[in-house]
């Protein structure tokens, strides 16, 4: 395991002179909050790249009653986690088109070994470089706190939390008035479960990383304290890609 790096740019030897793209993985389980952590490092990054969540699509299809939707829907309210055929497809898709080309930001993929497999396959096709992983780990009591006190606005989607952004008037949406709802897999049982599988699935594909450019970050700090260390790690890598792809060797 990478520790989060001391000053002094320590990766930019390693970043000899060729064509960089920036592929950023963010790990974490639910609830961890890279969601919020993600869209920072995203404004942060000059140019910026396109920020992928498998959640974030899946969701879309859910929303919509697409065929894809209502597999995944009765897999999510299960506890489970959707396969690799599933998410496989959607993410070949989605970094095969022009926004992706010199990098991209994955939230929530890869979850398992073999998409972790599948990953390494589709960038070594597309003459990418090794992706960079940031790891944030969260203990689960802390976890399923933050989670079920979560709130989701059934009309536009706007989240809340009844411990640390509530809203104006009780069950009501600050920006549309719409009724406030308990997400299906927000609900404790169902994140238990989730956790569970998460730890099961995801421990052997941070393990696949350890060796390459590898950062584990605790996630229950302040957000300020995990962004300025998400940062610190990710400079070197920003540099080569603001910097037309290259950067000198030390």
């Amino acid at each position: 395991m990478v520790p989060i790096p001391t000053p002094g740019l320590p990766y930019v030897g390693l970043l000899t002179d060729h064509e960089w793209s920036l592929v950023i993985l963010l790990f974490g389980p639910p609830g961890s909050g890279k969601g919020t952590q993600g869209r920072m490092i995203i404004e942060w990054l000059q140019p910026q790249i396109p920020s992928i969540s498998t959640g974030e699509i899946l969701r879309a299809e859910i929303a919509a009653g697409t065929p894809l939707g209502l597999e995944t829907k009765s897999i999510i309210a299960s506890g489970g986690l959707v396969g690799d055929e599933i998410i496989n497809r959607i993410v070949r898709h989605r970094i095969s088109q022009p926004d992706c080309a010199r990098g991209f930001m994955l939230d929530g993929y890869p979850r398992t070994l073999g998409q972790a497999e599948f990953l390494d396959e589709e960038l070594a096709a597309k003459g990418m470089s090794e992706p960079v992983v940031v790891h944030l780990d969260v203990p689960a009591e802390v976890l399923i706190s933050r989670i079920i006190c979560r709130r989701q606005c059934r009309d536009c989607g706007a989240m809340f939390n009844i411990l640390s952004r509530r809203p104006h008037i009780r069950g009501r949406c600050d920006e549309c008035s719409g009724i406030l709802i308990v997400r299906y897999d927000d609900r404790e049982e169902v994140i238990r479960e989730r956790l569970r599988a998460y730890e099961a699935q995801t421990q052997p594909v941070l393990a696949h990383y350890y060796n390459g450019f590898y950062c584990h970050i605790p996630g229950d700090r302040s957000p300020v304290y995990i962004f300025e260390a998400i940062t610190h790690f990710l400079e070197p890598f920003a540099i080569a890609h603001a910097g037309g792809g290259k950067v000198s060797g030390s």
